[in-house]
């Protein structure tokens, strides 16, 4: 009976949950139509694309020339890396090129100053930019011409300090790959929909982090996140927590899976489940709660013990149908899922997995970063194991942070 209740309380939990998602859901496609009937896409600030790269990835070249493909009067571009010979910096000179009306800078940081390397990046463009809207963009994300236009929009009022924006995961080739991408589309938008409808965004998301510069200087410049592993959280939580608004666009963008492999796949979503785990510690723990396939199983397993078979299928089947409808709701009418039956079917086994990838979470406070080993602490800061050579791990002053 103990396992029937701990079933049952999960399927409560989850249900409550796939509620909050449907809401938040509606409530964004509504502000989405609104934004489209209004067509107020008439706000033209200067804009700065800031791009770290490190190394090469697949379709790098045809990532990049999105960005430079941008229906917007007033943007540049800058990229960094670590020297002058990273693949990646290589490729977008190469395409840059190609766009000579566009300007582009390219820069190199060396040994990076700050553990999280990408902050050294972020600092040196920020100083090297020639406008006061940045807007930060992993290199394995794609997007479309009107980016910019709808990512800067928000910033006509003068409350807004930043914008991000959801994703839905792209991956052509690989079962690994696929159920991945279903993550990213279903039960990442689905969390964020969950959290802006309860207490608004605290947060960025980092495939696009677009900040006033005047924010990024209140909090003592990009320097402030070296130390941390989430720079996504923490950015978006530290301009949140000094009174200005985060705004989640009604934009989405496509970001690429690169990880093919079983064993790539579950590093990658393990590291991501830990760096959420010291960002948000609570928040994480109750996330458990927000699974339902895991719970589902457990009723089952509990009621076939207790000879109640068709109740045991009941629960089964109800948890695969709750999750596969909030799968194409959110795929649907939030992130214009590109594979909206596939990842309806993948999603009741994704969040199965997600659940072992959460509790793995727990195991250890080390992860794998770039080649790196290195150790998670509370609040998210990170401090090197044997063989990491980057610096600036001292903790920041103690400042307000948002929940």
């Amino acid at each position: 009976m103990i396992l029937m209740g701990l079933g049952v309380l999960g399927l409560i939990s989850s249900t409550v949950f796939n509620g909050l998602v449907f809401a938040g859901a509606y409530r964004f496609a509504m502000a989405r139509r609104k934004r489209l009937k209004a067509q107020q896409r008439h706000f033209r600030l200067s804009v700065s694309l800031l791009k770290p790269l490190y190394g090469d990835e697949p379709n790098l070249d045809a990532h990049i020339a999105s960005f430079f493909e941008q229906d917007y009067p007033n943007f540049e571009i800058l990229f960094c890396a670590r020297t002058e010979n990273d693949a990646g910096l290589q490729t977008a000179r190469r395409v840059a090129a190609r766009y000579p009306a566009i300007p582009a800078k390219f820069l190199t940081t060396g040994e990076p100053s700050y553990i999280n390397a990408k902050v050294s990046s972020l600092e040196l463009m920020a100083a090297a930019a020639s406008t006061d809207i940045f807007i930060i963009s992993d290199s394995d994300v794609r997007v479309t011409p009107n980016y910019i236009r709808d990512v800067v929009a928000p910033f006509a009022d003068a409350k807004v300090g930043a914008v991000t924006c959801l994703y839905r995961g792209v991956a052509d080739e690989g079962p690994w790959a696929k159920l991945e991408a279903a993550g990213m589309s279903i039960e990442m938008t689905s969390g964020v929909l969950a959290a802006n409808l309860m207490e608004g965004m605290q947060f960025t998301l980092g495939p696009t982090m677009a900040v006033r510069r005047g924010c990024v200087n209140e909090m003592g410049g990009f320097g402030f996140l070296g130390p941390y592993c989430a720079d996504d959280f923490v950015l978006g939580n530290q301009i949140a927590a000094r009174g200005h608004e985060v705004v989640l666009s009604d934009h989405v963008i496509d970001h690429i899976v690169l990880n093919l492999s079983f064993a790539a796949s579950v590093k990658h979503q393990v590291r991501w489940m830990k760096s959420t785990r010291f960002s948000r510690p609570k928040g994480h723990f109750g996330t458990a709660l927000t699974f339902a396939v895991p719970f589902g199983l457990l009723s089952g397993f509990a009621a076939w013990s207790l000879h109640m078979p068709y109740l045991a299928l009941a629960f089964i089947l109800y948890v695969i149908v709750a999750r596969a409808v909030m799968a194409a709701v959110v795929g649907k009418t939030v992130v214009d899922e590109h594979h909206l039956l596939r990842t309806t079917l993948l999603y009741p086994l994704r969040d199965l997995m997600g659940f072992f990838y959460w509790a793995a979470s727990y195991t250890s406070s080390k992860i794998l970063w770039r080649g790196r080993v290195y150790r998670l602490t509370e609040g998210g800061l990170m401090q090197a194991v044997s063989g990491t050579k980057t610096q600036s791990t001292k903790k920041p002053l103690p400042d307000k942070v948002v929940s």
